[in-house]
C-alpha cells in the first residue's frame, strides 16, 4: 500500500515550527540583503523575530517591511538538495504583545540576556505565501491561509500555564532521553517544541487538538508510545 503524501502546506508548517534560526533577506537600497536570525514562531504559527534597531536589517525593515525568511531541513542530508527547505514571504511588524514576546524568549532562552536593552524589538511577520522546496520535482506556492490554517492557535490561552504543568514531568522522556534536560518551551495545536542548550526538537501529534484536555490526552499518548520504545 502507498503511504499518503504530506501535503506541502504541511511540510513547510513542520520546517517553520521545527527551526531556531533561518536566513533573513531584507532590502538594501532596493538590492538584497541576507543575515542570520534567530526566529520562533506565534501561536498561529507566524514567525517572530527579535532584533536591534542597530542592526542593519532592521534598518532595512524600517525603509520597507516586506521580508523572506528562508529555513533549512536538509542539514542532515549527504545531498541536501533532496532535502526541504522553505521560503516565507511577508511583512515584518513590530509588535509590543507581551505574550508574543514571552513565547520568543522561551524558544530562546539565553536572549534574555539583551532582550530588555532598548534597542530590541519584536517583530512578527505577517505571512503572505510560502515556497517550499522539499526535493527534486517538489516544488510548491502556498497561499497564506492554508500555511498558517484557522484553528492552530487553539491553545494560545492556555498554553503558559501548560507548558508548566507538562514540564513538572521530563518531556525528554519523550525522546528517549530521559533525564537530559530537554524542556517543553511551546506547545500548539499540532505538537510540541522542546529545547535542551543549543538544540531544539519538534514532536507532533496524531491529529490536531482544539483545547487543553485534549493536549494533556495527546501528550499521554506520546508519553505511552516513548515507554513502548
Amino acid at each position: 500500500m502507498t503511504e499518503p503524501s504530506v501535503p506541502p502546506a504541511a511540510t513547510a508548517r513542520a520546517l517553520l515550527r521545527s527551526r531556531d534560526r533561518a536566513t533573513l533577506a531584507t532590502s538594501l537600497a532596493g538590492a538584497p540583503y541576507a543575515s542570520l536570525v534567530l526566529v520562533a514562531t506565534a501561536a498561529d504559527g507566524a514567525p517572530l523575530l527579535l532584533i536591534s534597531d542597530l542592526a542593519q536589517h532592521t534598518i532595512n525593515i524600517a525603509g520597507d517591511p516586506r521580508v523572506a525568511l528562508l529555513l533549512d531541513g536538509t542539514e542532515a542530508l549527504d545531498e541536501p538538495l533532496t532535502g526541504p527547505r522553505v521560503t516565507i514571504l511577508g511583512r515584518a511588524e513590530r509588535s509590543d504583545d507581551a505574550a508574543l514576546r514571552a513565547r520568543y524568549l522561551s524558544r530562546h532562552p539565553s536572549a534574555a540576556g539583551y532582550a530588555a536593552f532598548a534597542d530590541f524589538h519584536l517583530y512578527r511577520v505577517a505571512v503572505e505565501r510560502a515556497h517550499l522546496v522539499a526535493g527534486f520535482g517538489r516544488i510548491d506556492w502556498i497561499a497564506a491561509e492554508d500555511l498558517l490554517p484557522p484553528g492552530i492557535a487553539a491553545l494560545a490561552a492556555d498554553e503558559a500555564a501548560l507548558v508548566d504543568e507538562l514540564n513538572e514531568g521530563d518531556p525528554g522522556a519523550l525522546l528517549g532521553r530521559k533525564g537530559e534536560g530537554w524542556r517543553l518551551t511551546g506547545i500548539d495545536a499540532e505538537g510540541l517544541d522542546l529545547r535542551r542548550a543549543g538544540m531544539v526538537a519538534r514532536l507532533d501529534f496524531s491529529a490536531p487538538v482544539g483545547d487543553a484536555a485534549a493536549a494533556r490526552a495527546a501528550f499521554a499518548r506520546l508519553e505511552a508510545t516513548a515507554r513502548a520504545g
